[in-house]
């Protein structure tokens, strides 16, 4: 179980008003215009980057070369998510461009509005939920496309592909009925099960090994002769030519690197993946952790596991940003405190990390999303994923300032916001609007620069003990760990929250999210199966139930209409505490039996009441439940055949940038 997460943003439009990241900063704009298509469930935003002109010469091609190398990792991702998703994807592209038919009808419209939804989840699944979606148009219809544009030998294997629901339901498969690795769709696993895929890896890790690779990591797992077997993602293996291309950009960006450090871990980086060796993955790593002083930074690799049922499998992901300064004060202030944080924690002190090392926290503005963080990315990153590097070494904690920025300023160009709709009264609205934007950002930088990395495993509890409830539950450790801090005075001795009722904005929004506002992302009927999803809904509905006898969380009514409101705070606070102490035991422990409980209680099933109920009052805000970006461009400036500069210019065109991508930076068949 790897134990760094992404924080996906809850970004329910409009819940609130955080302030803006342009104040002055060169290549930000007060008139940007955000938003830029919507459909289904969906809004595509784009976002600024402050600075740009800023940068050195040096810094630009830097960053060029960076964004090269992510983009070009595109078609990766979309293997990943599913074994065909590239065919339909490059038939799709065809359509859109060639067909010669009627692009004025109702059908093309539908068939246009799937493929924008197959474009943002980069596959045939929803992008979060993580079921298949289907076009709205008929199947002979979209034949008929595939037909006129030279796709008919396709026919028999797309159209099952889009239309069958039985044919790979649902992208990861979770929670206790069946084979999670059979039914799961993602392009991981080959003809083996669960079962076969444990034993192997059990037979080949060393339980006394006290630096373990991340076993499983860049790998497919296949059948053989009848034997299971690991198929590398490197040069010379599975996905080489999409590797390829991505070696070549990194070592272009090497010889334009700041430092020393950046130029070696991108040596590492290279060497890794033309050797697939997971030692040298390590390596990089660490290497790349030192790198606390460029400007410019980058995740570029096979990282997070959230989309392997058995947690191991890492899925394509890449983003290039350059580090907000003035942002970073706050940031950089807790993570030097991080000591003081897990000394205080209300976990059994045996949990506890008696030195937290190298701890670095920064606000940093993004300029590139790509793979797994493209178009839907988070708002805050905290790597390594490993626990030893982690442990020995540290992290890097980042909040995406510019995201968390574009996501407000799109709701604020919304009509209607679900802060009205679900708060309770206008107190709870009032205390919203004044504390909700700084509590949200303080407790994402505690989530990411500190929760994450705080706690520690026993001697002899493995990484993956926790099996397929991994991620929900270190989430939800990082969570409770943002929440319990949140509310103690040594923040405000800090200065990073004003004052000390700051934190009951983020205690309302983050019950009322987790107990209802959430569910607005889920099909009526359907079970609660994004990690992140069950992280939030687990800890609302535990401290709903612990606390019910306290009436620390009311359920009120009224109009017809259901509230979930906080009576008792400090009691609430306690309530954090006591399912952090519990969660950090079952991970420290490896106690797989009881985090199944947990998960399995809290965290899956819906009220279908309450669910109906949530879906009816925000399908009358008229928004839409999720969101994502498409990137600037950069373009190379040359003067008589030199570069002298790198223009940054803001794309708003959602399935042009789609297009352009799909051409450029196809490297797979």
């Amino acid at each position: 179980m790897k134990s760094i997460f992404k924080m996906i943003l809850t970004m329910m439009a409009g819940t609130a008003a955080l302030a803006s990241c342009s104040n002055g900063k060169a290549g930000a704009s007060d008139d940007f215009k955000y938003n830029i298509d919507q459909f289904a469930d969906i809004r595509v935003m784009r976002y600024q980057v402050p600075g740009w002109d800023a940068l050195s010469l040096k810094q630009k091609e830097y960053i060029y070369h960076l964004c090269e190398a992510s983009k070009y990792g595109r078609d990766i991702i979309w293997d990943q998510n599913c074994k065909h998703n590239l065919q339909l994807r490059h038939a799709i592209e065809d359509i859109l461009e060639n067909y010669s038919g009627d692009r004025e009808c109702e059908n093309f419209a539908l068939f246009t509005e799937y493929a924008k939804r197959v474009f943002f989840s980069n596959g045939i699944h929803h992008h979060y939920a993580e079921d298949k979606f289907f076009p709205a148009c008929p199947s002979d219809y979209f034949k008929s496309l595939l037909e006129d544009c030279g796709h008919s030998e396709d026919c028999d294997l797309l159209i099952p592909y889009v239309y069958d629901p039985e044919l790979f339901p649902v992208r990861r498969a979770s929670g206790a009925q069946g084979d999670i690795v059979k039914r799961s769709s993602v392009n991981y696993y080959e003809g083996v099960s669960r079962a076969e895929v444990e034993d192997y890896y059990a037979s080949i890790s060393d339980p006394d090994d006290p630096r373990p690779i991340s076993y499983g990591l860049n790998t497919k797992v296949v059948k053989e002769n009848g034997k299971v077997v690991e198929k590398a993602w490197k040069v010379g293996g599975i996905y080489s030519k999409a590797i390829e291309k991505i070696c070549e950009e990194l070592a272009l960006a090497r010889e334009a690197a700041e430092n020393e450090s950046q130029q070696k871990a991108l040596g590492l980086l290279i060497d890794y993946y033309r050797s697939g060796d997971l030692r040298i993955w390590d390596e990089y790593n660490v290497e790349w952790l030192q790198d606390s002083l460029g400007t410019v930074d980058y995740v570029n690799g096979f990282v997070e596991d959230y989309n392997d049922p058995l947690g191991r499998k890492g899925a394509w992901e890449a983003y290039v940003n350059v580090k907000d300064a003035a942002a970073s004060l706050r940031t950089e202030k807790i993570s030097a405190s991080a000591q003081w944080f897990e000394d205080h924690a209300p976990i059994d002190p045996r949990f506890r990390k008696s030195v937290v090392k190298g701890v670095s926290a920064k606000v940093i503005d993004a300029i590139c999303l790509a793979g797994d963080s493209y178009p839907a990315c988070a708002i805050g990153i905290n790597l390594p994923n490993a626990d030893w590097i982690r442990r020995d070494y540290g992290s890097k904690s980042v909040t995406i300032a510019n995201i968390t920025h574009a996501y407000d300023a799109s709701a604020r160009e919304m009509p209607t916001s679900t802060l009205s709709e679900f708060a309770w009264d206008e107190n709870e609205i009032a205390l919203e609007k004044k504390y909700g934007a700084i509590t949200g950002e303080v407790h994402t930088d505690l989530h990411e620069c500190l929760g994450h990395g705080s706690g520690q495993l026993l001697p002899g509890v493995s990484a993956t003990a926790m099996g397929e409830y991994s991620s929900t539950l270190e989430e939800a450790r990082a969570d409770l760990f943002g929440l319990y801090f949140c509310a103690d005075p040594k923040l405000v001795e800090m200065g990073i929250l004003p004052d000390s009722e700051a934190y009951k904005a983020e205690y309302s929004s983050y019950i009322r999210n987790g107990l209802m506002v959430q569910f607005t992302r889920v099909e009526l009927g359907k079970k609660n199966t994004e990690a992140h999803m069950q992280n939030r809904k687990l800890i609302a509905q535990w401290c709903y139930e612990k606390g019910a006898s306290d009436n620390v969380i009311e359920k009120k009514v009224r109009d017809g209409k259901t509230y979930f409101v906080v009576n008792d705070y400090v009691r609430l606070r306690a309530l954090f505490a006591e399912l952090l102490a519990e969660i950090q035991r079952i991970k420290s422990e490896g106690d797989y039996k009881a985090g199944k409980a947990l998960v399995e209680d809290y965290a899956v099933n819906i009220d279908p009441a309450l669910h109906k109920e949530v879906l009816e009052r925000y399908a009358a805000l008229g928004l839409k439940p999720y969101g994502g970006f498409i990137n600037p461009e950069i373009t190379p400036v040359e003067k008589n055949g030199k570069v002298v500069d790198y223009k940054l210019s803001y794309a708003d065109d959602y399935l042009g940038q789609m297009l352009q991508y799909g051409h450029k930076y196809r490297t797979l068949d």
